[in-house]
């Protein structure tokens, strides 16, 4: 397996096969981008003096395929003012491709603006370029992921001082407490409006930087927040979102928040009793394990002044990934609950 490195302002180059296969074993695409940076120290010195964050690495894996098309999904209501909304992608992981539900975060600072990362041909490998935190819309290879990101720019809303402005019509902000809100028609004039989830090569988005968005690139800009970071490792562990398995049709498409699958789990169970795919002995057994979670949770929480920490994160997650992967088998053991 082969991974190409590009960075900004500097030489593209290739780095060994060993050294990227024991680096996608150990993670997600942001942990290769790190470790591949640390090993191509040379490009980097190549780049003119800016911070890290200013930095934009594209990874490529040469698959053989590109990202399957992006799932039709709505969007979960926003969970207060000031969260902003970043667009669910396929990220790549030892397994292969795997869908990461999109979420509301909170922005790392005021008046900064989300540009999703995107999947780009070049060179003879697909290639991930990572999303960022800037004052202005960059590039997002035109892709269509909906919700205001039509391809350019975004019309989802606007910041006025230290308020964000919501634009309702491609925006679930129904909350009573959200009144910043305006209504505006978002028409997307773009022949590749499709499902299709990268840029260029067979059958791609055809689009390049307009000068403007190349304009925001060269702005100085921050990284996904650890929230983000978590999100995407989260997901990876969680076999109900390989393309593989799910063939484009991930168990969770979206999410209110980074942390909160248990209501997406609770709606994953109903779902299979309504079908008869989970029996009613098998739908107890679930239910007390998400009981059990959401015990602990609530433990922790009151123990942390309403906070979890790193480690209970990560002890939620690998248990709702053990939880998702039950109910995932339930639903396929060809049992039927009585009718």
């Amino acid at each position: 397996m082969r991974v190409h490195l590009s960075v900004a302002g500097a030489s593209a180059i290739e780095t060994p096969d060993l050294l990227i296969s024991e680096v996608i074993e150990m993670g997600s695409l942001k942990t290769v981008r790190v470790m591949v940076l640390a090993a191509a120290a040379v490009a980097v010195v190549a780049v003119p003096a800016a911070s890290l964050a200013s930095v934009n690495i594209a990874i490529g894996v040469s698959v053989g395929t590109p990202p399957p098309p992006l799932p039709v999904y709505a969007q979960p209501v926003i969970p207060g003012p000031g969260y902003l909304w970043t667009p669910g992608y396929w990220a790549w992981g030892p397994a292969g491709y795997y869908w990461v539900p999109g979420v509301w975060v909170m922005p790392p600072a005021v008046g900064l603006l989300w540009t999703p990362g995107y999947w780009g041909w070049s060179g003879g490998a697909y290639l991930f370029h990572a999303g960022y935190w800037g004052p202005h819309i960059g590039f997002y290879g035109g892709v269509n992921y909906g919700f205001g990101y039509g391809g350019y720019g975004y019309e989802g809303g606007y910041w006025r001082g230290n308020v964000f402005n919501y634009n309702r019509t491609v925006n679930n902000v129904t909350n009573v407490n959200v009144t910043n809100v305006y209504n505006k028609t978002v028409v997307v004039n773009n022949v590749n409006n499709t499902r299709v989830s990268y840029n260029g090569g067979n059958g791609g988005v055809q689009a390049r930087p307009s000068a403007s968005e190349q304009s925001a690139f060269n702005e100085r800009h921050m990284q996904a927040t650890p929230n983000q970071v978590a999100h995407e490792q989260a997901m990876r562990n969680d076999r109900g979102q390989l393309a593989s398995v799910n063939h484009g049709h991930p168990q969770t498409m979206a999410m209110s928040r980074v942390g909160e699958r248990s209501a997406n789990q609770q709606q994953r169970i109903a779902n299979g009793v309504a079908s008869g795919q989970m029996t009613p002995r098998e739908t107890q057994h679930v239910e007390r394990n998400e009981a059990k979670i959401n015990q602990q949770v609530h433990a922790d929480r009151q123990a942390n002044n309403g906070h979890l920490n790193q480690q209970e994160r990560q002890q939620v997650n690998r248990e709702q990934n053990r939880a998702s992967q039950q109910i995932y088998n339930d639903k396929h053991n060809d049992q039927r609950a009585p009718r």
